[in-house]
């Protein structure tokens, strides 16, 4: 198992440390891929659990929800007019199902799966829109186009890294066993401490208040486990172990990026409110 998680670690991380280092487009390119395989997963569970969609204009929607703002600033926001939009698509959509249950379940199920996906989206808003850093920091020569999203990575994979190291270890009681019977209270305590500490260090190595840091790692945390969890739920309810076959060892790209689906809007929410 190990060995297959590092076989899907050499394929993720290359593309995502790169695009880091480059920047804008580059990190907007990487989401939308994500996001592009990762919708297109999300729909074929919600099939497989038997929620009637529109496939294809969902995961369309749910690039648009991510990457909405990269369009031409407009007033209220290029994302939530368009996703408005593909909102109104979606009902008319839902309009030629026969049956007006069928019609209703369709549109919620789209609706939802585009809005849930495209969260990812707010890995490139924190790029975009993270709080400028003191250039003399330890950290300072990454910019607040790496640097925040750098803390998120990082603060993420500490967090699913030390829960199942933890967990596998000292794990004895069950933490919400109806959704992932895998996994555990001590999982999540190791999880959470492993998170708040690597952000805390990093925030502080950018200049910022460690406490801040603390709070932010604590944050991160808790997104990342709920939407981890929130994956789980989905899969249990298609009857699927993985969402896909796309990474050896690690199923699809939602299983990837379950985590960041929570993370990332929670701490770009954090980090503009915190730290301006």
């Amino acid at each position: 198992m190990l060995r297959d998680r590092a076989r899907s670690a050499a394929i993720l991380v290359p593309p995502l440390l790169v695009a880091l280092w480059f920047g804008e487009p580059w990190i907007t390119l990487v989401v939308a891929i994500a996001v592009l395989l990762g919708a297109i997963e999300a729909f074929r569970l919600f099939t497989a659990a038997g929620h009637a969609s529109f496939p294809r204009l969902g995961v369309a929607l749910a690039v648009v929800v991510a990457l909405g703002d990269s369009v031409r600033a407009v007033t209220g926001g290029s994302a939530f007019l368009l996703f408005g939009v593909g909102i109104v698509l979606v009902g008319v959509a839902a309009l030629t199902r026969p049956d007006p249950r069928e019609g209703l379940s369709s549109f919620v199920t789209t609706v939802f799966g585009a809005a849930y996906v495209g969260l990812l989206g707010y890995v490139g808003r924190l790029a975009n829109a993270g709080p400028v850093i003191d250039p003399a920091a330890g950290l300072g020569w990454l910019g607040p186009e790496r640097a925040w999203v750098l803390v998120l990575v990082f603060g993420v994979w500490a967090y699913d890294t030390a829960a199942y190291f933890v967990g596998r270890r000292f794990g004895r009681r069950h933490f919400i066993p109806h959704i992932s019977p895998g996994k555990t209270l001590e999982g999540v305590a190791g999880g959470t401490a492993a998170a708040v500490i690597v952000s805390a260090l990093m925030v502080t190595l950018l200049g910022e208040w460690t406490i801040a840091g603390i709070g932010l790692g604590l944050a991160i945390a808790l997104a990342a486990q709920t939407g981890d969890l929130v994956e789980s739920m989905i899969k249990r309810a298609a009857g699927a172990k993985e969402s896909g076959r796309l990474i050896p060892g690690h199923g699809g790209m939602l299983d990837r990026i379950d985590s960041f689906l929570f993370a990332a809007p929670v701490a770009f929410l954090y980090v503009v409110a915190a730290f301006r």
